[in-house]
């Protein structure tokens, strides 16, 4: 909750200029930019990425996992429904980093892994907008995604018995977001708040069933949370 608090501050700072107009009477800009059949633009931003664990067994211990902050960038189609409905399709790039703590060890070489995640993600989104108010219009915006994790080692023949943390290749799952489109002199200029919540198990576990890592876990799934600054 602190790291999404954090991220909509930035936002807000971000885009603090272009909220100043609210509450006065400005010119409207680009007053025809919402009525075009088709638009595109492009997004850049950065994420925070987590996992969420669920154990076989309850022994007391958590894995514990490090976040850090990463990047994404990508571009978008947008097909206009009506004036409030739009379906979006956002293909980017996304790269992350993890650390796992893993709970019985007493060398650090082999209770801490290193998850390192390049994503080429393809998120269909509905995008639910209020009426425009001077130059700017919130939404809301969530849907379905699958993504190809560049980084999985899912074929690797090693497993952490050699130091080797693998995961599934294919993930798929939802996201739900937020975002203010402002309507600049010569663009639409959007940040955007997105919670990512993957459906598939992405771990895949060592050859010895009863691994010290991964014999009680009965799945790993990624949560996240990013911030889109998008140009159209």
């Amino acid at each position: 909750m602190k790291n999404a608090l954090f991220l909509l501050v930035i936002v807000i700072l971000t885009s603090n200029h272009l909220i100043a107009q609210i509450g006065r009477d400005p010119i409207l800009n680009i007053q025809n930019e919402d009525k075009k059949l088709i638009n595109f633009g492009y997004y850049l931003g950065f994420n925070q990425y987590d996992f969420q664990f669920e154990y076989e067994n309850d022994i007391g211990q958590d894995i514990l996992v490090e976040k850090s902050f990463g990047f994404n960038v990508g571009v978008l189609s947008e097909v206009r429904i009506n004036e409030f409905l739009d379906v979006r399709f956002e293909p980017g790039l996304l790269y992350t980093s993890r650390n796992l703590g893993f709970p019985g060890f007493t060398s650090e070489a082999d209770a801490i892994r290193e998850v390192r995640s390049t994503y080429i993600r393809f998120p269909l989104l509905l995008k639910v907008s209020t009426k425009r108010f001077n130059n700017i219009k919130p939404f809301i915006i969530g849907g379905f995604y699958t993504s190809l994790n560049l980084g999985a080692k899912e074929d690797s023949l090693d497993d952490n018995s050699s130091g080797e943390f693998r995961m599934k290749k294919s993930v798929y799952g939802y996201e739900l977001g937020f975002g203010i489109d402002f309507y600049t002199e010569y663009f639409k200029f959007t940040p955007s708040i997105r919670g990512v919540f993957a459906l598939n198990d992405e771990l895949i576990r060592d050859d010895d069933p009863n691994s010290p890592w991964t014999g009680n876990i009965a799945g790993m799934r990624t949560r996240g949370i990013f911030v889109n600054l998008t140009f159209e």
